[in-house]
């Protein structure tokens, strides 16, 4: 009877122990966060470091393309020196200078969005990161003390009280996983250290490259106002010459020459499509009466009515065929009404310029702008973008010059604006 008990005292004991040290584990594994279904494993780990690592070598990368991309501004003008002589041809080439300039701040922009972007990630990525390794170290604290206090005691009452060899092996393979999951989560430990320590690297390496673009974009926008400057110089001083007054004159009424020829074939071509239409009795643009919206969302002030003016240069009496609105660089320039766009294009009078057909022979023209956004035969509506402010073109500063023409005849914008 004594030896019954003391075997069902063992045998309680022995099941005690075991799930003590199940409950364990149990605990180790709720710890983790996610658990252990869910939680990184150490080669999830290496993947993720070596991605930050990717990352940090594509910064470093970034960062030395950012330096040698620099617009050597000294150089576009030493070059302009050569063509001043050939007032288009001096225009059409700073033009092309600041469409490389302007694409490569569009560049910078693109990288800064997408460098902000990356950092936000990784900031989240960083913060995880750490959670998980307080967590992860909260979880061997309190395993390293279990097996301190009870962890030997127990494995060897667990052993010695199997009742059969088969126990004893399921016994020995319990203390085999937990020995192996120790080291798992050992292991993952030091992966997610390093993974804290990568993203801590990315996240200098990712704001460094921000910081550098934005001050490149600043550089770019200072190298892009010192060519207006110059050309503003050039054009002023060549119209303002007294003993070049003649021709200045003359190249002027040629500009403005050039600027109808192009129109006027623009709008034969708009003709000619919306004849076809109505052959084939197919739909067609026609204005409804509606007023046209302004064309700029913000606008310094009007630097220049429509009609008969003092030419600012030349100095005598000429027909200023639209309305000059100064603004900054880079303002949007909007629809002023629904139509499709019959005309986007560049030339050396108009720079960048958008034409767009309203119907029934009413027509906008938006002139200088440093980017097109829109293509010809595209609808637009009220409103919608179409450009960018810019500089282009016989122009001396950014602003838009905005023209309206009905029947094949200028006429004033004010009478369409509200």
């Amino acid at each position: 009877m004594m030896i019954l008990k003391e075997r069902k005292r063992y045998m309680r004991k022995c099941r005690k122990s075991t799930c003590v040290l199940l409950c364990f584990l149990l605990l180790s594994v709720w710890l983790l966060p996610g658990n252990i279904s869910s939680a990184a494993t150490a080669d999830e780990l290496e993947q993720s470091i070596q991605e930050k690592e990717e990352a940090i070598s594509q910064a470093q990368e970034q960062k030395e393309q950012i330096q040698a991309n620099i617009s050597n501004i000294q150089a576009m003008v030493d070059e302009l020196e050569s063509t001043k002589d050939d007032l288009e041809a001096y225009v059409e080439q700073l033009d092309g200078n600041l469409a490389e300039i302007q694409s490569r701040i569009n560049e910078l922009k693109g990288l800064i969005e997408e460098k902000e972007t990356e950092i936000e990630e990784t900031e989240k990525e960083l913060d995880e990161a750490v959670a998980r390794e307080e967590a992860q170290y909260e979880a061997m604290k309190v395993r390293i003390q279990y097996s301190y206090e009870r962890g030997e005691k127990n494995l060897l009452e667990m052993l010695l009280t199997a009742d059969s060899f088969g126990e004893l092996l399921n016994r020995v393979g319990y203390i085999e996983q937990m020995n192996t999951y120790d080291q798992e989560q050992l292991a993952a430990y030091v992966k997610n250290r390093e993974l804290v320590e990568a993203c801590r690297t990315a996240l200098a390496e990712e704001r460094e490259v921000l910081e550098e673009a934005k001050a490149e974009v600043e550089e770019e926008e200072a190298g892009l106002e010192t060519l207006i400057a110059e050309k503003e110089a050039q054009i002023t001083a060549y119209q303002s010459d007294i003993n070049n007054k003649e021709a200045a004159i003359a190249d002027y009424e040629a500009d403005i020459e050039i600027q109808n020829s192009t129109i006027a074939a623009l709008e034969a071509a708009a003709a000619e499509a919306k004849k076809q239409l109505e052959e084939l009795n197919q739909p067609q643009v026609s204005y409804d009466g509606g007023v046209f919206q302004m064309p700029l969302a913000s606008y310094k002030r009007v630097s220049s009515e429509y009609g008969y003016r003092i030419h600012p240069t030349l100095g005598v009496n000429k027909f200023h065929n639209g309305v000059d609105f100064a603004a900054n660089a880079g303002t949007p320039i909007m629809a002023a009404y629904d139509g499709t766009v019959v005309g986007a294009s560049y030339n050396s009078s108009m720079g960048n310029y958008v034409m767009i057909d309203h119907g029934d022979g009413l027509y906008t023209i938006y002139m200088h702008a440093s980017e097109l956004y829109v293509s010809s035969g595209q609808t637009v509506s009220k409103g919608e973008t179409i450009a960018a402010v810019g500089s282009t073109g016989r122009s001396t500063g950014p602003h838009l010059h905005f023209s309206v023409r009905l029947n094949g005849e200028y006429v004033n914008p004010w009478n369409y604006l509200s």
